[in-house]
């Protein structure tokens, strides 16, 4: 399928989906609530706006409710990948999920952020604990996000978002390498590089290629230093 066709960026059918995990977390586990946050929250989401939520859950359920993440969102769509934040990865009251379904943007990313009712109203997020970061990630896959990230930042006339996106995800992978100022052809450098280094990541990253090529007219219309639109 296309992955951003005109019909594919409709808000009216983002905004179903997220109503439907909306109702998949809130009838999962009694005593927890599931709001959406970020742009949506706020009611400024434009056609790219990936989709946050927040799982709210009793401190007793924490751990079982983030095991349940991934059958638990299958019900509603299926996940074509899921990974962790790392500075997160290992919290006991907060964790943040990035998930990416099949058929649909990839621009729609559902960055899900789960919650102990105890910690919720509390000022921080454990980002500052050491002992909640953990290793266990996936480079190539965080890269491939920061390509998806520079299409977006492309499309809202944001080069120089998009050029910082590109460079920390070749620095991510350890792939010296210097931005040709042809954004199509950098972003599928990157996904290729990440790719070639964790081949599981191969459908995502030929996904990313894809992205990219469908919106290649206006990546070009895009410089530094010059708004495409």
């Amino acid at each position: 399928m296309s992955e951003a066709g005109p019909g594919d960026l409709d808000p009216a059918r983002r905004a179903a989906l997220a109503r439907q995990l909306l109702g998949a977390l809130r009838s999962h586990r009694a005593g927890s609530r599931a709001e959406p946050r970020g742009s949506l929250a706020r009611g400024t989401a434009d056609a790219y706006s990936d989709i946050d939520l927040r799982w709210i859950v009793p401190d007793g359920r924490f751990a079982d409710c983030v095991a349940a993440v991934p059958e638990l969102l299958g019900t509603v769509r299926h996940v074509a990948s899921l990974r962790v934040d790392p500075e997160l990865g290992n919290s006991r009251s907060r964790r943040l999920l990035f998930v990416d379904f099949d058929g649909l943007p990839l621009f729609w990313r559902l960055d899900l952020e789960i919650v102990a009712l105890s910690v919720a109203n509390r000022p921080g997020n454990d980002q500052d604990n050491p002992a909640a970061r953990s290793d266990d990630w996936s480079r190539p896959a965080s890269a491939l996000a920061n390509a998806v990230a520079a299409v977006k930042a492309l499309l809202r006339g944001r080069p120089e978002t998009a050029r910082g996106l590109l460079e920390r995800g070749f620095a991510r992978i350890g792939v010296a390498d210097t931005l040709s100022g042809d954004w199509f052809t950098d972003i599928t450098r990157l996904a290729e590089a990440a790719a070639a280094i964790e081949p599981a990541r191969g459908p995502l990253a030929a996904r990313v290629v894809r992205l990219a090529a469908e919106h290649r007219t206006e990546l070009g219309r895009t410089e530094l230093g010059r708004p495409g639109r």
